[in-house]
This record gives structure tokens, C-alpha cells and sequence, in this order.
């Protein structure tokens, strides 16, 4: 399985917006430079998450993205599910009813690679279920080294929309 780009720019961005002051927006197109993304791309990505209700988006100078609830109440899986669906990753297309050896004998239910790969999704879902924005948000401040932190801080503080 391999997800689209924009799960993974979601992701840094939403991180990115957890951050921002009360009231603060980032724009796409600073969205798109703080991470080296094309901003069209990103657009859309960013529409997943407004549809999906964890962003919300305004127009006009001051506009911008900022998070349309606490970090707390977003899990990892939420932004992936916006950008990529609720489907399963794997989809069973029964080849195993090709098999030349089966003939009078109909198999029933899932098959056994299927069922398999299914519990490996469920867990993979239950995972990032587990994990909340608001997480790697202490993760990063524990992490990054504070002049790194305070150079994204200030360069963010000078593109902040919204009333801050």
C-alpha cells in the first residue's frame, strides 16, 4: 500500500496549524512554502480536510486554514481517512476462483489472504486511531531543538492571517 503525497503534507500541515496563536490562519501558499509542496496539490488536499470537518478555510487577506477543532479531538486517522477515503486497502477480487483445481467446489466467504490482510488494515486503522494531533504536537516541542522551534514560530508569526 502506498498513500498519496497529500497524506503526508496533510499531516505536517495540520501539525503546523495545531501551533497557530487562537484565532490565527495560514494561507495555502504559506501552507505550500513552510513544506516545499506544490500549492495546487496541497489546495485540494486541504479541501479534503474542510469537507471532512477537521480544517476550516476563509477567503480575503486576513484568510487562511486553522484547525475547525482542538488537536485533542483529531487523530491521525482522521486526516488520513479525509485525504484517502474509509475504504480498505486491500480489495479481495477472489482470484482465488481461477484456480484450475476447484472445480465443484465453491468456496465460502473471504478468502484466507483477504482475511488476513484485512485484520493488518484493522490494526493499521487502530493505530493511527490511537494517536491524537494534539500528540505529536508535545512530541515536536520535546523534540525540535528550540532554535528551530523559534525560527518556525517567527516565520509563521510573520504570515499569520485571522484576527491574532
Amino acid at each position: 500500500m502506498q498513500m498519496r503525497n497529500q497524506v503526508e503534507w496533510v499531516l505536517h500541515c495540520c501539525s503546523l496549524l495545531a501551533a497557530l496563536p487562537e484565532g490565527g490562519r495560514l494561507s495555502t501558499k504559506a501552507l505550500a512554502d513552510f513544506h516545499g509542496v506544490p500549492k495546487e496539490y496541497l489546495s485540494k488536499a486541504l479541501q479534503s480536510l474542510s469537507q471532512a470537518g477537521l480544517v476550516e478555510g476563509s477567503l480575503g487577506p486576513s484568510g487562511g486554514y486553522r484547525l475547525a477543532k482542538p488537536a485533542s479531538e483529531i487523530t491521525f486517522l482522521d486526516i488520513v481517512e479525509a485525504v484517502e477515503g474509509k475504504g480498505r486497502n486491500f480489495a479481495c477480487t477472489e482470484i482465488r476462483r481461477n484456480n484450475p483445481c476447484l472445480q465443484g467446489h465453491d468456496p465460502k466467504g473471504p478468502c484466507q489472504v483477504a482475511r488476513i490482510m484485512w485484520q493488518a488494515d484493522a490494526a493499521w486503522r487502530r493505530e493511527l486511531a490511537a494517536v491524537k494531533l494534539s500528540e505529536l504536537t508535545v512530541t515536536l516541542e520535546r523534540e525540535l531543538p528550540a532554535d528551530l522551534q523559534e525560527r518556525a514560530t517567527t516565520w509563521v508569526a510573520a504570515r499569520l492571517g485571522g484576527s491574532v
